[in-house]
């Protein structure tokens, strides 16, 4: 039983981290909180699930799902979000609050207002023993496909002449101008990945939590407390700041329910007493 709830701990964890580590990559090269990251998660879900019903393959809707999400990304960002960069903070706000009720509408226009389902692939549709203890072998897929983008994403950022560029237009944008880094180009990209991770946490859940309507704002203010504690623009802080609430949430859920939620925002609260740039802010 505890094991179980561990493994349980740590998928939805996973989950978090994927949502929060693109949220904060767009923190950090933007300093905007984009409001509408639940909405592409939501996005990435149904894209999945109209290429899982086409193609009956799930491999084929994990790959493309979050390749059409960064590319919706990509254009949000030359129509909308690089006008706003230099914007009041209050119309980045009331721009990305809008756009959370476009993407809805937008779904139930494609998509309708039904609650949908995918199945996980055969192989991954049993249960294994881990340590004794019967578990639902797709769930640890899901904490693998965690694990690995964030192991990814680290020497992508820490281990890349890449990634050297993209630290250096996060710290020092007009120092890294005046070196000739094409910090517009590294913008639109990196923002493109941020909303990809969002499709990826979309569709890697779907055969779990299912697809419907207004999944977004389920793990919209999750999302938003993981960045908070962790520290904006950190990944080390959004991986750290998901199993945090993550492993809070899960078994607060379970052994006090009646005060499971009032503790995560008690963290919250706790850490920006303590660290109010978050655990790892820069």
């Amino acid at each position: 039983m505890y094991l179980i709830q561990f493994f349980n701990a740590l998928q939805f964890s996973m989950t978090l981290f994927l949502l929060s580590a693109g949220l904060t990559i767009i923190f950090g090269l933007m300093k905007i909180v984009n409001l509408a990251h639940g909405s592409l998660y939501m996005i990435g879900a149904y894209i999945g699930l109209s290429i899982w019903t086409i193609s009956t393959s799930f491999w084929l809707a994990l790959i493309l799902a979050p390749l059409f999400t960064a590319l919706i990304g990509y254009l949000l960002y030359q129509v909308l979000f690089r006008h706003i960069q230099i914007a009041d903070p209050m119309r980045q706000v009331l721009l990305t609050f809008g756009l959370i009720y476009i993407g809805l509408d937008s779904v139930r226009l494609f998509w309708g207002t039904m609650s949908h389902s995918i199945s996980a692939p055969n192989i991954l549709s049993n249960s294994i023993i881990v340590l004794g203890e019967s578990y639902p072998s797709y769930r640890l897929f899901v904490i693998f496909i965690g694990i690995l983008t964030a192991t990814l994403l680290y020497i992508f950022l820490e281990k890349t002449k890449i990634g050297a560029k993209v630290r250096a237009s996060v710290d020092d944008p007009e120092m890294a101008k005046l070196l000739r880094i094409d910090t517009d180009k590294i913008l639109i990209y990196m923002f493109a990945l941020g909303c990809g991770l969002a499709g990826l946490a979309g569709i890697t859940v779907a055969p779990i939590l299912g697809v419907e309507p207004g999944m977004d704002m389920e793990v919209l203010v999750l999302t938003l407390i993981v960045v908070v504690v962790g520290g904006p623009g950190s990944l080390k802080g959004a991986l750290i700041g998901s199993l945090l609430i993550g492993f809070v949430d899960s078994y607060g859920k379970v052994y006090i329910p009646e005060i499971a939620q009032i503790i995560i925002y008690a963290v919250m609260a706790v850490t920006l007493l303590l660290k109010p740039n978050g655990l790892y802010g820069r």
